[in-house]
């Protein structure tokens, strides 16, 4: 008897936890309003380059992702003229739980709730309008770190955790990662090839009936670079130089 109440609530738990997932899936992807994307800045590296940077932050470095979603909601005809919002919260001094180094299903999956857990109850001083999106921003000082670890995002949460770097001369680029990890949470699919990080075609090229096919002028974000040629590619500048393509359209429903 005991094993079978088990089980019953077990089922429960899941059909409760399915049942938020599809609702929230609903929620954020029919554009009835803006989302509001709630920027978490992290002190990724505890240097006095990043702590100055950080305290120097505004919403004025984010524009540029406003914009961009601005402009292709545009683009595509939604009916909703601003479907981002970011809004910015003080600076958190502790860190999400790190990704596991493998991509063994179950460490994946185990990690995905610690982060969700984490997210739900770290103590933040944020007391603004509630949020839609969670984005973690851990920056580093460029002159220390040359590269950084891929940045990720979740749609089962709505949360997305982004390295950036320091630097006023970098937060175009770091827009360009912040809007590709959000693309994430509301269920945009990376098109890019995982070994190579050569945007894959066609989904991955922002103009795949261009002809000739390369130099392409844009970027698909989330393809993630310009294709140059069929095995070079480059990081794009800034959100200028970036589109939502079709298929990425499809997956968030801004075309059927």
């Amino acid at each position: 008897m005991f094993r079978k109440l088990r089980l019953i609530l077990l089922l429960f738990i899941l059909f409760v936890v399915g049942m938020d997932t599809y609702l929230t899936k609903i929620r954020t992807t029919d554009w009835d309003r803006p989302l509001y994307v709630l920027i978490h800045p992290i002190n990724g590296d505890g240097s006095e380059t990043s702590r100055e940077y950080i305290q120097g932050l505004g919403l004025e470095n984010f524009e540029d992702v406003e914009q961009f979603f601005k402009d292709e909601a545009e683009r595509y005809k939604l009916s909703l003229a601003q479907p981002v919002k970011v809004i910015l919260a003080p600076p958190l001094q502790v860190f999400p739980p790190p990704p596991p180094k493998d991509r063994q299903v179950l460490k994946i999956m185990l990690w995905s709730l610690k982060l969700r857990y984490w997210s739900a109850t770290v103590d933040s001083a944020y007391a603004g309008p509630p949020e839609d999106v969670n984005i973690y921003v851990k920056y580093f000082d460029p002159d220390s770190f040359s590269t950084l670890e891929h940045s990720l995002g979740l749609e089962k949460g709505l949360i997305g955790v982004v390295n950036a770097y320091a630097s006023t001369r970098m937060d175009a680029t770091n827009n360009v990662v912040i809007a590709h990890e959000f693309l994430h949470t509301v269920g945009a699919s990376d098109k890019y090839d995982l070994s190579s990080g050569q945007p894959l075609f066609p989904d991955g090229y922002a103009d795949p009936e261009r002809q000739p096919r390369h130099p392409q002028e844009y970027a698909e974000i989330m393809g993630g670079k310009v294709p140059i040629s069929d095995h070079e590619s480059k990081i794009p500048e800034s959100l200028y130089s970036a589109l939502v393509g079709n298929k990425t359209a499809r997956e968030i429903n801004w075309l059927q």
